[in-house]
């Protein structure tokens, strides 16, 4: 049974719509609790009664109508075909009470290219949660799915903690890096997605560490790659593909110009620095991956304000070592 409510405030829309959804049903949980024997299976006890006392009722949010897009234009420039399907999507699901649905997204693309901001965006733009599932540095195969009970440090997988932990019915999930995920035979850290990214199971998907079924037919996936070739070919067909490509290299300056207006804004000592910056400056930050222009700008603050400058210079920034944090631009 879902009903309107309240959601709490998301930075990227303001009057989001929110109605409840139950992501498991209580009486499994209790007759589950019930079987455990003496003190047994203390972790599963404690996950069954956590779950009974947070009761089964999620935020499932989207937006009151198809939000104002054009500053994500402008910041993610690159990312256009992305936020056109997101677009897409929100409108389908207004003026009505369905929930939004929008089908799982790889977004494949050179590292640092702005992949997981994106993300990012896009759950704020939706007024939900985010989790991260960095998968470049998870081997085992329980990752998503979680381990069975019997195993020893045994706990449940990331789409349980966040739907179950959670305040959302429809958090957005980022599987990061899918392609380093490191399989064997024995654990497959991608197999759980045969069955997550297909709308008809995920409805009643059983994380192996609880063993019950929750509903997780309304996560947002987004994946992120750095080479499709090594995703298996029944996960890339579940998937709309999106090649991000190095933006342009006045695109890059803008999101440089993007990234110095956000960074000032959001810290006290901001006020010291220029309103703009400097032009050459945003040359010198166009030649940087996106990941690598915040990381640049905070170090230039942090000299000219040693200097005691208003403005950052081009000297101020870290000298780069080699090539490798450089991107290529669109011709």
């Amino acid at each position: 049974m879902e009903s309107r409510n309240p959601v709490p405030q998301s930075p990227g829309l303001q009057l989001p719509i929110a109605n409840l959804r139950n992501v498991f049903r209580p009486n499994e949980v209790e007759r589950k609790l019930a079987k455990l024997a003496g003190r047994d299976h203390d972790n599963l006890r404690s996950t069954y009664e956590r779950m009974l006392e947070r009761g089964p009722e999620r935020f499932q949010v989207k937006p009151s109508g198809i939000p104002e897009m054009a500053a994500l234009y402008e910041q993610l420039p690159n990312f256009s075909d992305a936020l056109d399907d997101l677009k897409r999507h929100v409108a389908l699901s207004q003026d009505c009470g369905d929930g939004i649905e929008i089908t799982p997204m790889l977004l494949l693309g050179p590292p640092g290219i702005g992949k997981t901001h994106f993300a990012r965006k896009l759950a704020e733009l939706l007024g939900t949660g985010m989790s991260l599932v960095p998968m470049s540095s998870m081997t085992a195969g329980w990752l998503l799915s979680g381990a069975s009970s019997q195993w020893k440090g045994a706990r449940p997988g990331k789409v349980f903690e966040a739907l179950v932990d959670g305040q959302y019915a429809n958090p957005v999930i980022v599987v990061d890096e899918i392609d380093k995920a490191s399989a064997d035979a024995q654990y497959d850290p991608l197999g759980a997605l045969y069955s997550l990214l297909e709308h008809d199971t995920a409805e009643a998907f059983t994380d192996e560490f609880a063993e019950i079924a929750i509903d997780a037919s309304q996560v947002i996936w987004v994946m992120t790659a750095n080479d499709e070739r090594c995703i298996p070919e029944p996960i890339l067909n579940r998937m709309n593909v999106f090649e991000i490509m190095p933006p342009s290299f006045e695109a890059a300056r803008q999101i440089a110009r993007n990234l110095y207006l956000s960074i000032r804004g959001e810290h006290g000592w901001g006020q010291r620095f220029a309103p703009e910056p400097a032009n050459d400056l945003l040359d010198q930050l166009a030649e940087l991956a996106p990941r690598e222009m915040r990381r640049a700008l905070m170090t230039g603050f942090g000299n000219a304000r040693l200097a005691q400058r208003s403005e950052i210079a081009s000297d101020d920034l870290p000298r780069q070592n080699g090539a490798k944090t450089k991107i290529g631009f669109l011709q």
